[in-house]
Parts: structure tokens; sequence; C-alpha cells
């Protein structure tokens, strides 16, 4: 069974890359003109082509290594998204207060990390699995101490609060944190042609998001 490794792609590399979301839309359109539209999947799926981060020979071989442990598509990996790769907005420190995460009731200990995309007609809620080291808890607006009020596991996203610390009822739970994305590699061959290379040809490295 395919496994996921608990590594980060080239962070150097992955800041050129090129992608973003993608939804799944079908559209159909009546004999009036009119469209009805329906989506095939609640998530959207990132993908990018690291190949537009490749700026040297270097940074290359460090790709192709990577590639090579990975075992092509087999094995997922960590990518930071360096468009999103926070609770923040890009360039802004985060807080314990980026994102609302749930409300205690006075017994529940586990909270799942989340990030909520836009507010007003339809909001979107993403599920986050692969946060950072860091991670910082607010409840009721006060800050917590990870490691005494609460852990975080980094391999699901999953905070627990310590025995006696869940969160009063009513109380606001938020957090604030930098993430990776789980991802596998969307190709099982890269082709690299060094001539190209050196003319400014960039080898293609397409990257999936995937659910560990």
């Amino acid at each position: 069974m395919p496994s996921f490794h608990e590594v980060l792609f080239p962070i150097d590399v992955a800041r050129g890359a090129a992608g973003g979301p993608e939804r799944v839309t079908e559209v159909v359109t009546t004999v009036s003109g009119r469209e009805e539209r329906n989506t095939r999947r609640a998530d959207s799926r990132r993908r990018w082509d690291a190949g537009y981060g490749v700026k040297s020979l270097a940074a290359l071989h460090t790709v192709l290594a990577f590639f090579e442990e990975r075992r092509g598509r087999l094995h997922g990996f960590r990518w930071r998204d360096p468009m999103d790769p926070s609770s923040s907005v890009p360039g802004v420190a985060i807080t314990p207060h980026d994102q609302v995460i749930g409300t205690g009731d006075g017994t529940t200990r586990a909270f799942v990390l989340t990030k909520t995309y836009g507010a007003l007609h339809a909001p979107y809620v993403r599920r986050i699995t692969k946060p950072a080291a860091g991670v910082r808890i607010a409840v009721g607006g006060v800050e917590r101490q990870e490691n005494t009020d609460f852990t975080c596991d980094l391999s699901t996203g999953t905070v627990w609060f310590a025995e006696g610390h869940a969160p009063p009822a009513g109380a606001t739970v938020s957090a604030g944190f930098t993430f990776d994305v789980p991802v596998r590699f969307d190709t099982d061959y890269l082709e690299i042609n060094l001539s190209h290379f050196a003319a400014g040809d960039i080898p293609r490295i397409p990257i999936i998001e995937i659910r560990p």
C-alpha cells in the first residue's frame, strides 16, 4: 500500500512553482439559454508544476533525488504552497486568533485545524491535515500553552487539549498555523534534457494534492 513520507519538498524550488486550486463543475445549457451548474466534489484539489522553480543544475539534482526516493507517484510528501502557506494572509505573521476551529462544550478535547475562505455568500472551510510545528491555539480569546494545555498531531492536524483543559461551553476555539499540503508527483517519468535546460527550457514536474 502506498505510504506518505513526512518530508517537505525543497522549499526553494516550491517558491517558484506555478499552480493553484482546481474544481470540477458541470455546466449544462438549456434550450432557453439558461445554465444548470453542479459540482462533482465538495473540495477543490490543488496542482502545481514545480519545474518553474528549478533555476540551477543543483536544484534539478535535488529534485531528481527527491523524485527517486518517493519512487515517482508511489509515495506522498509535504508541499509548502508559496501563495497559501498559513492561517493568515501572505506576509502577515500568524496569531492564535486567525481561524475559528470550533466552540467548546466543556467536554470535547479534540478539534481539527481548518482554514475558511470567503465570508458572506458561501464560505469554504478547508481541512488542514499537515500543519508545521508551532501551532498556536486560543480559547475564548486567550492563548493556551502548547505541551501544557494542548498538543497538535502534525501528521493529521488534530488538536488535543489535555485532561482538565477542555474548552468551556460557549468558548470560541481559534488557531494560527503554518501548513503544508499532502501531495504526490503526478508522473512516473521526469524528462530531463540538459541541453534544453541550458538554453532556458525547464523540465515539467507535475505535483497534485492527495488525501493521505
